[in-house]
């Protein structure tokens, strides 16, 4: 029965292009209460997989991960097929000034956000008003990610559309699911038709990244010579 089971998690997690190891899904099995019904099963391995370091958890075939001389960057444009499943390690806003993103830092942890060019303090709401409270405004960019697949090959993609869900907001380790996307010279170009975010975090390189963020970027606007606002 217990290999039964395996057999079809392990179909369900690859027809979502999550090609988790045999070891993961053994491990997660143990985990599971006794006549607890399938679909609770798939859905809470979904969830815990996207949870994971994808490339501890995952055995991916070689469709599913960048062509391993991909860094090269000896063609000008490349398109690679995939889907690939790949976890974000790092995301840099670079259509705003690093000392304007340090700003807005500062008047978050103020309680501040910004209505137009009004500012605007943020209280908890004591009424259940949804339109009472202040959506927060988040950058369209463009960004600069820093990508790793299940091989644990790291290379940068360029997200110039302004994609939804991509922003300097979004937790570290989420996963992405790319198509037919354009490496150019070791660059992968992001598209609206090519990402499909999957979800997921790693909770300590979440954490290490929010808490560090504010003081990467005044370290690197000294190191660039870019002068306070």
């Amino acid at each position: 029965m217990t290999a039964n089971l395996a057999a079809e998690l392990t179909q369900h997690l690859h027809g979502r292009h999550l090609y988790a190891s045999a070891a993961w899904v053994q491990n997660f099995l143990t985990t599971t209460r006794p006549n607890t019904p399938l679909p609770a099963i798939k859905q809470t391995a979904g969830f815990r997989l996207l949870a994971t370091d994808i490339t501890a958890s995952l055995s991916p075939p070689p469709h599913s991960v960048f062509p391993q001389d991909i860094l090269r960057g000896a063609e000008q444009s490349r398109m690679v097929s995939g889907p690939i499943i790949c976890q974000v390690l790092d995301i840099e806003d670079i259509g705003n000034s690093r000392w304007s993103q340090v700003e807005a830092i500062e008047a978050k942890e103020r309680g501040e956000t910004t209505k137009g060019r009004e500012v605007v303090r943020v209280i908890e709401q004591e009424n259940d008003d949804p339109s009472a409270a202040v959506a927060p405004v988040h950058s369209r960019g463009p960004f600069k990610l820093l990508l790793q697949d299940a091989k644990g090959l790291k290379i940068y993609a360029f997200d110039i559309r302004g994609i939804d869900g991509l922003n300097t907001s979004m937790t570290m380790g989420v996963k992405l699911l790319l198509r037919n996307v354009d490496v150019r010279r070791a660059v992968v170009m992001l598209e609206p038709g090519n990402v499909q975010i999957l979800g997921g975090k790693l909770d300590t390189l979440d954490k290490v990244w929010k808490e560090g963020r504010k003081q990467r970027l005044m370290d690197a606007a000294k190191a660039g010579g870019e002068t306070a606002v």
